[in-house]
């Protein structure tokens, strides 16, 4: 009995050191940015993950403004990184929004959805 206990013990802890994956979404847009003439405001975020079953060819991701989900596209020359140009109202002081990236991960034979979601930030606009 104790030593089918070590080899169940021996087989969990083998899967969980296995299993360490790790998925980051890194936010760089800054926290307070003086209001440009046009009102646009860029949002940039950073991708960062081991996970090799994720396909790449998938992503989706978007930054969501209060109900408007505004779709992200890859920087140009630098990995893992994604941008939007948002137009704000401008009465509007404070922003409140968070990233949210649709992906599809291989399964066994098919694709399967999947996602991530940050926490939600504030954007501080500043008045010239």
């Amino acid at each position: 009995m104790t030593e089918r206990l070590a080899r169940a013990a021996a087989c969990l802890a083998l899967l969980l050191t296995a299993g360490c994956t790790s998925t980051r979404i890194t936010n760089l847009t800054p926290r307070q940015v003086v209001r440009p003439p046009d009102g646009v405001i860029a949002f940039e975020a950073r991708w960062d993950s081991n996970q090799r079953a994720i396909r790449e060819d998938s992503f989706k991701p978007y930054v969501v403004v209060g109900t408007e989900r505004h779709a992200m596209q890859r920087t140009a020359l630098t990995a893992n990184r994604w941008e939007v140009l948002v137009p704000l109202p401008p009465d509007r002081r404070f922003v409140n929004y968070h990233f949210k990236f649709d992906y599809e991960v291989q399964g066994f034979g098919r694709r399967l959805p999947n996602s991530r979601l940050t926490p939600t930030y504030q954007l501080e606009i500043l008045e010239r």
